[in-house]
């Protein structure tokens, strides 16, 4: 066999191996990234059902790898199982990027897809088969990266798995800075949207060239043949031992010291001494799927917490979906101050911080964070309009005439100069709502004479003593997910079209509203079409909007018959800023630092030499488990306050972060290598030649 060609002391073949990581991890983060936000904004799924659908999709990916390693160990090899499942891992990410286009279904080109199903199949389709791709080859990239070393390589191995590393977190970082980025443009055949064919184009793109640069390097892979799942040997012992203490647990069979001891009569003592190391590390597994609960709610129920939240910071404006890019940065900077500072800091004050120990640790940190998140909610909640309950109405008055206006209103009297409007809504109870009068200097009273639907906000539209006209908002909360709500009314008299953002409102008519339509923020421009106005007038302008807010444009005729708009605030922009929230991810970051990084290194180190794979399954698991269990909250909590589920969410990791100190309390630590040299001693010594070799001379003589 030719030596491989080798770069700076490296395999060359690893080159390719770490570029299909990085690309391939650009893939799944980016994608990730807008998934949340495609599943509410896109299909218009409500805040539960899109957590639902997120966090199983989550679990999936973490179930799928087990599948993964037995394919590759049992049947085709790693090489053949990361080339098959990649290919299905792109077609899934192209078939998603497809469900995300708006005009696949939308044949009155209104901007709406006219059958949702559609997507939703699609999009499901993709997601299924990208999370058999992803957890597929996911055992499989880092492991296939490590065969490709020889002996006496084991410092450039380790130095791999340090760039192996960096290059997951730099796929991750860039993805989910740039696909929120291109989220947000827009883009249509037949009407302008939110941007995500393209947005979940590149991460598809991405992952084509991950496969093609993959197969690039085949010639130069070292290529280890399948040699049989040690998973299914540990699935079957167990199975037997379990089968065989049912059948004696009748008392005059005499207890054994382990019940894996039941599976003596088949198995040797090695392989059970190897599954006893293995079964008690995951045991202590048990708690940990809390801990991964909450961590991947970043991706969702954080995320959704930044849509009610103002992403401008300073000259910066971030998306609700790139805060994630926090984790991914401190992710980068934590990692080497915690290996190189805080750890040897601890050392040197005498404290032994074992893996447990900061596992524990790691586990109070995410909790901590989410009292943080709870913090930054409650917060958020007092900035929250107020609107009308059960048989309650709030009203606005809004001049769009040429005099000044007085409104009666039940014990209290408002006065209105021109084109100017209330700065509240005023509540009243539906009942005592006896009257509302409308005057002006020099002119009668005018009863304003309507029944005013409970539970809902008006707008009084006056223009003269003796016109009037009351229109019911359709605002019941404030706009969803950081959009903005954008309503006309026509104080030019002659009717006209209004086009923003690529959005039609059709025949506002004279002194009448149009219904509020919904903009994401950024700076949108306005066209009004007039049947008559003089050719030298503007009919272009523009708007900056925030996040989170609802204006009234009122169009009004100028001196010379040109149109001009006026903007009134009928619901405030978020005023939180999306800062708030650094905290709570710095908090989560750092139990991510002690609490993952560690787990890693601790199943590794506790594992026997050959089920090293079976217990990094068995992490993965844990991470599978752990979005299960929010499914579980969200599908059953339904709480009326999301600062409670936040409380929730810390307090029961608190609860389980306890039970976990107690738990490792009483493990104790193991060295497999010494206990697997001991199984080598022992069958050395029972082989016949050193058996004769160790008896003593008097013996050999009376032989």
């Amino acid at each position: 066999m030719s030596k491989p060609q080798s770069c700076f002391g490296y395999p060359l073949s690893i080159f390719f191996i770490v570029i299909n990581e990085f690309c391939e991890r650009f893939s799944y983060y980016g994608m990730k990234a807008l998934l949340i936000l495609y599943f509410t904004q896109f299909i218009r799924w409500d805040d539960n059902l899109s957590i639902a659908i997120y966090h199983s999709f989550v679990a999936l990916c973490y179930l799928t790898p087990i599948l993964g390693a037995l394919i590759a160990d049992s049947w085709l090899g790693k090489f053949k199982t990361i080339v098959s499942l990649s290919i299905v891992y792109t077609i899934g990410q192209a078939v998603t990027a497809v469900s995300s286009i708006n005009d696949l279904s939308d044949f009155d080109h209104d901007g709406a897809p006219n059958n949702i199903a559609v997507h939703v199949a699609l999009s499901m389709i993709g997601l299924a088969l990208i999370a058999l791709g992803t957890g597929g080859i996911k055992p499989c990239v880092s492991a296939f990266g490590g065969d490709q070393f020889e002996k006496g390589q084991e410092k450039q191995r380790n130095r791999f798995f340090s760039i192996f590393y960096l290059a997951i977190n730099a796929g991750s970082l860039l993805s989910t800075i740039i696909t929120p980025i291109l989220r947000v443009q827009e883009c249509g055949i037949h009407s302008k949207q939110a941007c995500y064919p393209l947005a979940f184009g590149v991460p598809a793109a991405l992952m084509a060239v991950a496969l093609i640069v993959f197969v690039l390097g085949s010639r130069m892979y070292k290529k280890v043949q399948p040699q049989g799942n040690i998973m299914e040997k540990v699935v079957k012992c167990i199975g037997f031992a379990i089968k065989n203490r049912f059948r004696h647990r009748s008392k005059e069979f005499p207890k054994r010291e382990h019940w894996l001891d039941w599976a003596k009569e088949k198995y040797d003592e090695r392989l059970l001494s190897q599954i006893k190391m293995v079964t008690r590390v995951m045991f202590l597994y048990i708690p940990l799927p809390m801990f991964w609960a909450l961590f991947d709610q970043q991706g969702s129920r954080w995320t959704l917490q930044a849509t009610s939240m103002n992403g401008k910071i300073g000259h910066i404006e971030i998306q609700p979906d790139q805060m994630q890019t926090v984790n991914a940065i401190l992710i980068v900077i934590m990692v080497p101050i915690v290996d190189a500072v805080v750890y040897p800091l601890i050392a040197k004050c005498g404290f032994n911080f074992t893996s447990l120990k900061k596992m524990t640790v790691g586990m109070f940190l995410a909790s901590m964070a989410f009292v943080a998140a709870a913090i930054v909610q409650v917060k958020i909640d007092k900035t929250l309009p107020v609107f009308p309950k059960g048989n309650e109405v709030q009203i606005k008055v809004l001049n769009i005439g040429n005099d000044n206006m007085t409104i009666y209103f039940p014990e209290e009297t408002v006065h209105l100069v021109q084109m100017s409007q209330t700065n509240i809504f005023r509540t009243f109870d539906v009942d005592k709502l006896t009257s509302i009068n409308i005057s002006s200097a020099g002119s009668a009273v005018t009863p304003v004479t309507h029944n005013f639907e409970e539970g809902h906000r008006h707008t009084l539209l006056v223009w003269d003593p003796n016109h009037y006209q009351v229109v019911k908002d359709g605002l019941n909360q404030k706009p969803e997910k950081g959009q903005n709500g954008i309503r006309f009314v026509n104080a030019f008299g002659e009717r006209f079209n209004a086009t923003m953002d690529g959005k039609v409102y059709e025949y506002v008519t004279s002194h009448n509203a149009s219904k509020y339509q919904f903009f994401p923020s950024g700076i949108k421009n306005i066209t009004l079409s007039f049947s008559e106005i003089p050719g030298n007038c503007n009919n272009t302008f523009t708007s900056n909007l925030s996040f989170g807010s609802a204006y009234t444009y009122v169009i009004i005729k100028k001196g010379d018959g040109c149109p001009e708009l006026k903007e009134f605030e009928d619901i405030s922009p978020n005023s939180v800023s999306m800062a708030l929230q650094i905290p709570q991810y710095f908090l989560i970051t750092c139990g991510e630092v002690v609490f993952s990084v560690t787990g890693l290194e601790f199943s590794y180190s506790q594992a026997p030499s050959n089920m090293k794979s079976v217990l990094q399954a068995g992490w993965q698991l844990t991470v599978a488990v752990g979005n299960i269990i929010v499914l579980i909250v969200a599908g059953a909590g339904q709480f009326s306050e999301q600062w409670a589920e936040y409380t929730l969410f810390a307090s029961l990791l608190l609860v389980v972060c306890i039970i976990f100190a107690i738990m490792a309390r009483f493990y104790t630590y193991i060295n497999p290598a010494e206990v697997e040299a001991q199984f080598d001693d022992n069958e050395e010594k029972k082989k016949p030649e050193n058996l004769y070799t160790t008896l003593d001379p008097i013996s050999q003589t009376q032989m």
